[in-house]
């Protein structure tokens, strides 16, 4: 399927590996020139190389988005993007009776208000021209929570209630936002959680990640390729009229009717 977007211009953060490179490659096989966001400057680099092969302008910035200085060099860099693609790491699991103030808010400057400050600072220009695309990759903890990632929980909830009211109003303007929520993938993020808990009931890694499966309808981790075509689709011409919608990619892991 022809996306529709080639010759726009996307910026997709935490891009260098695992769910937001996934995102980031499907856009660039669409055709979308890019600018790329990371800490990592080594491995932001070699994603950058590999992704040019596709024929698109890739920029690349390092940095901690979460820092105010690292995202005005990196929407400085972005310019009048197109599409927006806003990714964090999780804070790390814990207990209810881990967590402090300052435990929270670390969670909700990297999950919650640095995504917020993204769409604050490139929805008008999208607004102005008539046309944008805005993707968050939060987590189907905002459906379902999950007791060991109550910090995740509770900021990546907040960003769902700021989704739902701005999407409403800025979709006059031919602009959509709109949340895609992951179950487990394949991704270092998995590898981190499955090693928790393997050290903590004795398993191996390959142990925790069968034991994690079995309990996914679709028996298997997700692919980093599957969510960024998905990702790639919610950033096209075809999907103007979903608006503020929270998309679950976990293999049926949430059982729900509706």
């Amino acid at each position: 399927m022809d996306l529709g977007i080639a010759g726009k211009r996307a910026l997709v953060t935490a891009s260098s590996k695992g769910l937001g490179r996934g995102c980031a490659e499907a856009l660039a096989k669409a055709g979308v020139d890019l600018v790329l966001n990371a800490r990592g400057a080594e491995a932001l680099e070699a994603t950058a190389a590999e992704l040019r092969a596709y024929g698109v302008s890739v920029t690349a910035v390092a940095g901690d988005i979460v820092s105010e200085e690292a995202r005005a060099r990196v929407l400085e860099a972005a310019g009048d993007v197109d599409i927006l693609v806003t990714n964090a790491g999780g804070p790390p699991p814990g207990l209810w009776s881990d967590w402090e103030r300052e435990d929270f808010i670390k969670a909700l400057n990297g999950n919650m208000l640095t995504p917020i400050a993204l769409m604050k600072a490139l929805l008008p220009g999208m607004m102005t021209r008539g046309w944008g695309r805005v993707v968050n990759i939060t987590s189907q903890s905002v459906k379902s929570p999950i007791g060991m990632l109550g910090l995740s929980n509770s900021a990546r909830a907040g960003l769902t209630g700021y989704v739902a009211g701005t999407s409403r109003q800025v979709a006059p303007s031919g602009v959509t936002i709109n949340n895609l929520l992951p179950g487990i993938h394949a991704t270092d993020r998995a590898i981190s959680l499955d090693t928790g808990v393997a050290e903590r009931e004795g398993l191996t890694l390959e142990q925790a990640r069968e034991s994690r499966s079995a309990t996914i309808p679709a028996r298997r981790y997700g692919t980093a390729e599957e969510f960024g075509a998905t990702c790639a689709f919610l950033c096209s011409q075809h999907a103007g009229f979903i608006v503020g919608q929270n998309i679950s990619l976990d293999g049926g892991a949430f059982n729900a009717t509706i």
